[in-house]
């Protein structure tokens, strides 16, 4: 197993120890970078991704075309790689999400949460008793399939998954305080690029209502301590900022931005006149 696979023993042999990087890394202050999975179809994504740099991958079961069963084995080999999975489901699709947990993921993103009931639901859905109703499988990829005592298992799944939910319109933003004061949620994250759509301002990610925005959601989290989370800005100067100002969650880009980036890059590098 490799040096930075996050599954080793523990001390006793009993059963596995388990990490989640991009909790750990948020939770020593630093920000966790995230890269989002649209177009890979293959397990590869995730030691290139570690490789790269980044911390989690964002796998878009909302937009993107992947299967569960591929969402699945992307998983399970980035935690044997040192990176978090997390999965984006479609709004309210939670047998998706608990499906997703059960076999590798350690956080599920819900995309346009708009207020403190919808929050509750989504802690409810994805958390183990007595902190939810999620159903408990054993023998989960995890913990290397080993079946650990459910105690062990609900305790350490509870504290380690991460619950993201994601703050895209004009409700969500008003309501932001009550969201991130619910318990079970861990990161308040702005889909920046919906939240202009919906604000009408599309694509004007540096909006003072946009900067406005971040300014509310870090008090928001500050104040109930959670992390603030961005997406949806392709900028690195424009995310730099939102880190620079105690954003921790980052998407900072996706397979195929990041493909296209680098394709026209080279392309152009190699036929323009010298």
């Amino acid at each position: 197993m490799p040096a930075s696979s996050p599954n080793n023993a523990s001390k006793d042999g009993a059963f596995p120890t388990l990490r989640n990087v991009a909790r750990e890394r948020m939770e020593t202050g630093e920000p966790a970078l995230g890269v989002g999975v649209r177009l890979s179809r293959s397990v590869e994504i995730a030691r290139i991704m570690r490789r790269a740099g980044y911390h989690w991958l964002f796998m878009d079961l909302e937009h993107g075309a992947m299967s569960l069963e591929t969402a699945a084995q992307i998983s399970i080999t980035a935690l044997d790689n040192g990176i978090t999975p997390m999965v984006r489901i479609p709004k309210g699709a939670f047998s998706m999400a608990t499906r997703m947990m059960d076999n590798g993921a350690l956080g599920i993103v819900v995309p346009s949460v708009n207020n403190a009931d919808e929050a509750r639901e989504i802690v409810r859905q994805l958390r183990y008793p007595p902190e939810g109703l999620r159903s408990i499988s054993s023998n989960v990829p995890q913990f290397d399939y080993v079946g650990v005592q459910v105690d062990v298992l609900v305790a350490t799944l509870n504290r380690l998954n991460l619950i993201v939910v994601m703050i895209e319109t004009e409700n969500g933003l008003a309501n932001m305080d009550a969201i991130a004061a619910v318990q079970g949620v861990d990161v308040l994250l702005i889909g920046t690029n919906d939240l202009c759509a919906n604000l009408g301002i599309p694509g004007q990610f540096t909006h003072p209502r946009v900067e406005a925005a971040y300014v509310d959601l870090l008090a928001a989290c500050n104040k109930h301590g959670k992390w603030a989370g961005v997406a949806g800005i392709r900028s690195p100067e424009v995310m730099r900022r939102h880190i620079d100002a105690g954003v921790r969650l980052v998407l900072a880009g996706t397979d195929l931005t990041l493909m296209a980036q680098a394709a026209t890059q080279q392309a152009k590098s190699l036929l323009e006149p010298r």
